[in-house]
């Protein structure tokens, strides 16, 4: 999981569909569950909350 975590954070980094002003904050998060092990259970739920903002980025990977 913390190499899909890892993934992810590269692709919003690299991504033009997150905003410039959204992006550190989400890179912030991914970063604090890659470090938690407890936190990364959690990831789902919490991804719902970024759900229509992060769905392209998951469809870019081909998760979706």
């Amino acid at each position: 999981m913390k190499e899909k975590i890892e993934e992810v954070i590269q692709h919003v980094q690299k991504s033009e569909k997150v905003t410039e002003e959204d992006k550190p904050l989400i890179i912030e998060k991914l970063e604090e569950w890659r470090e938690e092990d407890e936190a990364i259970s959690d990831i789902s739920v919490r991804f719902q909350n970024w759900w229509m903002e992060m769905e392209p980025i998951f469809a870019e990977l081909g998760w979706i």
